[in-house]
């Protein structure tokens, strides 16, 4: 196993180690596990999670061990990056790769885990959230600074932000960092950001108004783009979804 755990939490070593070899067995499981498995630990008075990515198929267990970095380096690496740049993320405590000598195995990321108040995808369910609008807003405030900042999240997704209240506000968390570019982002780029977010007319509604005010753009430059987009991608997940049912029938 390789094991990289950044300076704060060295003397941690050997617990980590522990927690990854006896991840089977041990830690509270955190979500449904449906792709990749989350569990939480006790490290002293922390609570930490902890996310094995599943194994790849032959491919990119190749690619993982000779060309590319594994998601888990990839989130670790990103998560500093994102602290770097005063953006928010669950501190990043670890990473870990096992492999064989004809391929990559699995990965671990380890990093603080964070209680959050609810995720983006409260908004999208329940249109009658407490102060919906002013959480949209901020939160359309957030992507405007990520965006600023040269991130373009390529997995913004309404599970993928945590938010939490405090008296000042509202301040958001990213996690699930594995798939980043770090550039300058043309308007384009920034407006295609958003399309995976809700289907809901009224929210892309006040995200374009939001986003056009903080870029210094009229209301119709921003939300006839990001509707389209937003409309070819539900096209596009739903015809998945039709085509996983009638030929994936078999599968539970």
């Amino acid at each position: 196993m390789k094991l990289i755990v950044q300076g704060e939490y060295a003397k941690e070593y050997e617990a980590i180690v522990a927690m990854l070899r006896n991840f089977d067995t041990t830690g509270e499981l955190f979500g449904d596990g449906d792709r990749n498995t989350i569990k939480l630990f006790e490290l002293n008075d922390t609570k930490i999670n902890i996310k094995r990515f599943k194994n790849p198929n032959l491919i990119n267990a190749l690619a993982y061990k000779f060309v590319r970095s594994s998601k888990a380096e990839r989130s670790y690496t990103y998560g500093q990056k994102l602290l770097s740049l005063g953006i928010g993320t669950p501190t990043p405590i670890a990473y870990a790769e096992n492999s064989s000598a004809i391929g990559f195995r699995d990965s671990y990321y380890v990093s603080e885990h964070l209680d959050c108040d609810l995720t983006f995808r409260e908004l999208v369910h329940d249109p009658n959230y407490p102060e919906h609008e002013i959480i949209l807003r901020a939160f359309t405030k957030f992507t405007y600074r990520l965006h600023e900042a040269g991130v373009l999240f390529k997995d913004h997704s309404p599970g993928n932000t945590l938010i939490t209240k405090t008296t000042e506000g509202y301040c958001f968390y990213l996690v699930d960092l594995n798939r980043m570019t770090f550039k300058h982002l043309n308007i384009e780029e920034r407006i295609a950001n958003f399309a995976r977010l809700s289907p809901k007319e009224d929210m892309v509604a006040v995200m374009s108004d939001e986003y056009a005010n903080l870029a210094g753009l009229s209301y119709d430059e921003v939300f006839n783009p990001m509707w389209d987009l937003v409309q070819k991608f539900q096209e596009k997940y739903h015809r998945k979804v039709r085509l996983k049912k009638k030929f994936l029938f078999w599968r539970k």
